[in-house]
């Protein structure tokens, strides 16, 4: 993302933007700039979407590290350079001609975290994720099956103009701290449910100044669904007291 603009690669699955490659294995480096080459989806109508113009990674070049240094300030000039706070202008753009599918968004208020009981296994049409890191690894041996989370989580909150919606979180980092409380918990997944409650719906909503990523999946947006986004990630600066002027 520079400029204020975002880019979506393919076929690398939005949970896995954060994951770069490193000495040919996987390695988990969230706000790091990566340098390679992309050309625009031609199956793909939405503008930000692009695939690797090499699919095994070859030219991925890694660059800087954005790190939380001064309450996260490297990463809020990239990341806050063009903020959607008003939902309606955000499905707007979303239309054709824009048809904008990525997006930095400033709930005005959340108003609730909840979890569904999801799935266990794969449906037939995803099993291919199981496999999807084969992408960023060389051996066989390095290679770990994908679990599935079996829990889907939302976030609902409100906009500007008290618009309110409810959208699910498919954020890799919310799933790797639902699998890091499980086994924290041994295995107690009501536990493990609660510790993510907790740092979702009360340390986030108490320390922190949320902004969402969001993101339009492909199947709704070319369906124009009266809202396609989807909740990609959630940016968690803490919050600044405001010094008064007198």
């Amino acid at each position: 993302m520079e400029d204020g603009s975002w880019i979506r690669l393919y076929p690398v699955p939005l949970s896995f933007l954060s994951q770069l490659k490193h000495n040919g294995v996987v390695k988990t480096t969230k706000y790091t700039w990566i340098e390679l080459n992309v050309r625009q989806r031609t199956d793909d109508f939405r503008p930000e979407s692009h695939s690797p113009a090499d699919y095994e990674f070859k030219d991925l070049v890694l660059g800087e590290n954005l790190d939380t240094a001064h309450n996260w300030a490297k990463r809020k000039e990239i990341c806050l350079q063009n903020v959607y706070s008003n939902l309606t202008k955000l499905l707007e753009d979303s239309k054709d001609p824009k048809n904008v599918s990525l997006a930095t968004f400033k709930p005005a208020k959340i108003t609730g975290f909840e979890v569904e009981a999801d799935d266990r296994d794969w449906k037939d049409v995803w099993e291919q994720l199981k496999n999807q890191q084969t992408l960023f690894t060389e051996k066989e041996e390095n290679r770990t099956p994908i679990r599935k989370v079996p829990y889907k989580f939302f976030y609902r909150f409100e906009d500007d103009e008290g618009r309110s919606s409810r959208l699910m979180i498919e954020d890799w980092e919310i799933g790797q701290l639902y699998w890091n409380c499980l086994q924290a918990a041994n295995n107690d997944e009501k536990t493990a449910i609660n510790k993510v409650k907790l740092k979702y719906d009360v340390e986030f909503l108490l320390e922190k100044d949320i902004y969402l990523f969001l993101g339009t999946t492909k199947e709704w947006h070319r369906r124009r669904s009266p809202n396609p986004f989807v909740i990609i990630g959630v940016f968690y600066p803490k919050k600044e007291e405001q010094l008064s002027l007198f």
